[in-house]
């Protein structure tokens, strides 16, 4: 994996905002990364979850996704799991009682802040197969081939270098592996400046992709079966979608 020290010692503005975020649900505050109404219309936080017992309600509190990937991620016990930007740890600490017993469910995020949270929150839930590394999803702290199901709630958008982001779950994944993720993605006839006006009303710090260049991206990267389902409507041209692919075996 490629070094990036000089980006390293750049403080990152999304990192920044999300420790805050986490910071203010550690202290007992619900964090939101848009503004109400889009967070409510776009059926963002844990809105998406209809099975999310028993997990501590502070993980409930500190969801920011944008959908539900392990309604279609079908985990099995014994199964390897990644989450990409795990935040407070909910899908870590839901993945992690499915693919028990014998399996890991990882968490991997940039903010320490978050990494405190969702590791507090695991150790609250009593799951030893739950583990959380810090990281950036551009350069995953896991070997080749070690993973089978990659899972991400909302935080492709935060990616300055989505290509590197796909490349590097295509890398972790086993043969055959799975990828199912949230993520807000645009209309393909949405105007520039239309455009950046909603992702930043939502959140999508770093720009949304069009369903279109998410599955040029994903062929790009080698991944088959793809498949790009919207989920619900988040205004002005965006859309909560689910995203599935898979790994040639």
């Amino acid at each position: 994996m490629t070094d990036r020290p000089t980006q390293d010692r750049v403080p990152d503005p999304v990192v920044q905002r999300y420790s805050g975020l986490a910071r203010l649900a550690q202290a007992g505050g619900t964090p939101l990364d848009c503004d109400a109404d889009s967070f409510e219309q776009g059926c963002f936080g844990a809105a998406a979850y209809t099975e999310t017992d028993p997990v501590p309600e502070a993980a409930l509190r500190a969801s920011l996704g944008c959908g539900n990937p392990l309604a279609v991620a079908e985990l099995k016990p014994g199964e390897t799991v990644l989450d990409l930007g795990s935040g407070g740890g909910l899908d870590v600490l839901l993945s992690a009682r499915r693919v028990a017993p014998g399996g890991t469910a990882y968490g991997l995020d940039a903010s320490e802040d978050m990494l405190e949270l969702a590791r507090a929150n695991a150790a609250q839930s009593g799951l030893e197969n739950a583990h959380f590394l810090h990281g950036r999803i551009e350069d995953i702290p896991l070997t080749d081939a070690s993973v089978d199901v990659v899972i991400s709630n909302c935080v492709i958008n935060l990616s300055a270098d989505k290509s590197r982001v796909f490349a590097e779950t295509f890398r972790v994944l086993r043969p055959g592996g799975r990828l199912g993720i949230s993520d807000v993605i645009a209309d393909d006839d949405l105007e520039p400046a239309l455009r950046a006006a909603a992702e930043q009303r939502v959140g999508c710090a770093r720009g949304t992709l069009t369903a279109g260049q998410y599955r040029h991206l994903l062929t790009a990267t080698g991944f088959t079966h793809i498949t790009i389902t919207a989920t619900s409507d988040a205004g002005d041209g965006l859309h909560s979608a689910i995203v599935q692919a898979d790994k040639p075996r």
